[in-house]
């Protein structure tokens, strides 16, 4: 029973989140109005070159995961490795946080690779790309914090008239996606101290970390790393030119609004939902859009790069009921 009901407050929770959030955004939207935009007011060139870069990270990411795992004596095949990222991704989608499991358990399946050992590498590479999404956060903020100085000495506005954009509902849908967060980490905390597992965590997250010692061509790694989070970001800055409203937005402001985004998703909800599009509408209207349209595009952008996560996700699994288990000399 006590299992039954954790799945369901793990499953259930994060879509109620989401719903509610994304219902709290959108009640008054003109649906009519965002058939209009999709079929007529939005230039799919700009999004055909965005979903390029929303496939391109993923291959990143396999990629550096099959050379993560070479130094341990797994050798898996590119193309497997490939697609268990994409269903790794898809995946998330019906239990957020359940990639990670799902890559290494299809791994395991398809190419006999050691769950506990792909999982090692897993966590070595969060700890890259917490590192990397933090440097860009930092360096993003640098980068406009003159601009925002500016901005109030010339406007003579304070952070009282700057906050006061914020509605009475937008800050309490903040602090339930900060009280989620932390309900999350304080969750996964308690399960580890009651199993003694604390120290083993610990222990794991080193041996992770120095496990990028023995990857051969690290220079290589990062450059991947560096390419993943790349092409996170374009997939993003150039859905921003499918519509008029947002077509402004210079590369510095784009950059600061994607890692705010960044940081919504750890939200425990489906790809972000909710979070992220509340997210993405506040710093756009911070940046002069008006709300219906930053409201607007934030749901386009989502659904579009959803389907896509949806869509790899399809291909991956049939890709891999297609090429099936190796023979013992396939694993190249």
């Amino acid at each position: 029973m006590k299992s039954l009901q954790h799945i369901a407050l793990r499953v259930g929770f994060p879509f109620l989140l989401a719903l509610g959030i994304l219902w709290w955004m959108y009640r008054d939207t003109d649906w009519q109005m965002v058939l209009t935009c999709v079929g007529h007011d939005m230039d799919w060139g700009w999004m055909a070159v965005s979903l390029f870069f929303g496939v391109l990270p993923q291959v990143f990411r396999a990629l550096r995961w099959r050379m993560a795992l070479l130094p341990l004596g797994e050798s898996a095949r590119r193309r497997v490795c490939v697609d268990a990222i994409f269903l790794s991704y898809a995946s998330s989608l019906v239990v957020p946080r359940i990639g990670e499991v799902t890559r290494c358990a299809t791994l395991k399946r398809y190419d006999g690779i050691s769950f506990a050992r792909s999982f090692g590498t897993v966590v070595s590479e969060r700890m890259v790309d917490s590192l990397l999404l933090l440097l860009l956060s930092v360096g993003a903020f640098a980068w406009q914090l003159p601009v925002f100085l500016h901005f109030l000495h010339t406007t003579g506005a304070g952070v009282s008239e700057i906050a006061g954009r914020f509605t009475g509902t937008g800050y309490i849908v903040t602090g339930i996606c900060l009280f989620s967060l932390l309900a999350m980490v304080l969750g996964l905390l308690g399960r580890a101290r009651m199993t003694g597992a604390v120290g083993g965590v610990f222990r794991k997250l080193w041996e992770g970390f120095t496990s990028l010692r023995r990857i051969s061509g690290l220079p290589l790694y990062l450059c991947y790393s560096a390419g993943i989070w790349a092409g996170y970001f374009l997939h993003f800055y150039f859905a921003l030119f499918c519509f008029e409203a947002t077509s402004h937005i210079n590369i510095s402001e784009a950059l600061l609004i994607f890692c705010v985004g960044s940081f919504a998703v750890l939200v425990p909800t489906p790809n972000g939902a909710g979070p992220w599009h509340f997210a993405v509408k506040t710093m756009l209207v911070l940046y002069g859009v008006a709300e219906t349209p930053a409201v607007l595009v934030a749901l386009v952008v989502h659904t579009v790069q959803t389907a896509l996560v949806v869509l790899l996700g399809a291909c991956g699994w049939g890709d891999l009921l297609l090429i099936g288990r190796p023979l013992p000399t396939d694993k190249a």
